[in-house]
C-alpha cells in the first residue's frame, strides 16, 4: 500500500479516537505494520498539517497522537460554539446528558455501554456548553475521565442540588422509559429555548 493511502487511514483512525488519541503501538497493531513505518506516516501527516491551509494539527500528548484544532482559529471556533444556532442539543446529546445526570460520576465508556453507541461528539458538545465537566479520573490503567453535571445544568433545570432530579422508577418498562425520556428532553429543550 502507498504511504498516501496509509496516511488517510491513520488520519481516519485519529479522528475516530478523538481526545484519547492513539499510541504508535495501537496504530501499528491496527495497520499490521512495523512501528518505524507508523512513525514515518505520523511524521508525514504532521508535516502536512503544518501548512497554513489546514485547520488541524497533529500533536503527541503522553505518548498518544491526536488531532487538534489550530490555536490561531480559536476565535472562529468560539463564535461557532456561542452562536444561537448551536444552542439546541441533538437527541444524542440529550440522552448523554440524562445518563450523566443520573449516573454521575461516569466515564465515556460507561455512557457508551448504556447508549450502545459512541458518545464522543455529544460529550464534547455538553462540555462546550458547560452542562457537564470532568470531575475526576478513574484509578488504574488508562485513568479514564469521570464526568458529572455542572452548576449551569442545575440552573437550566431550576434545581438547587442534583438530588432534586425526579427519582427513577424501580420497575421500568420500555414504554415508560420512552415517555419519561420524551418529557425530560421536552423540558430541557424548553429551558434552552427560554435562555436564548
Amino acid at each position: 500500500m502507498k504511504l498516501t493511502q496509509w496516511k488517510g487511514i491513520v488520519e481516519g483512525l485519529l479522528f475516530v479516537a478523538g481526545d484519547e488519541g492513539l499510541s504508535l503501538k495501537q496504530i501499528s497493531t491496527v495497520l499490521e505494520v512495523e512501528s518505524d513505518i507508523v512513525e514515518d506516516i505520523i511524521n508525514e501527516l504532521r508535516d502536512d498539517y503544518l501548512t497554513e491551509d489546514r485547520g488541524l494539527r497533529l500533536v503527541e500528548v503522553a505518548g498518544a497522537f491526536q488531532l487538534t484544532t489550530k490555536k490561531e482559529h480559536s476565535g472562529f471556533l468560539k463564535r461557532l460554539i456561542d452562536s444561537p444556532s448551536t444552542t439546541t442539543l441533538s437527541q444524542a446529546a440529550l440522552e448523554t446528558l440524562a445518563i450523566v445526570a443520573y449516573r454521575q460520576p461516569i466515564t465515556r465508556q460507561e455512557i457508551e455501554e448504556i447508549r450502545g453507541v459512541k458518545t464522543e461528539r455529544p460529550i464534547h458538545t455538553l462540555v462546550a456548553k458547560a452542562l457537564i465537566k470532568e470531575v475526576g479520573r478513574v484509578e488504574g490503567t488508562g485513568r479514564a475521565i469521570l464526568y458529572g453535571t455542572t452548576k449551569e445544568f442545575l440552573d437550566y433545570f431550576g434545581l438547587k442540588t442534583i438530588e432534586e432530579l425526579p427519582p427513577l422508577p424501580e420497575k421500568i418498562d420500555d414504554e415508560y422509559v420512552q415517555e419519561e425520556a420524551d418529557l425530560f428532553f421536552e423540558k430541557f429543550q424548553e429551558t434552552i429555548d427560554e435562555s436564548k
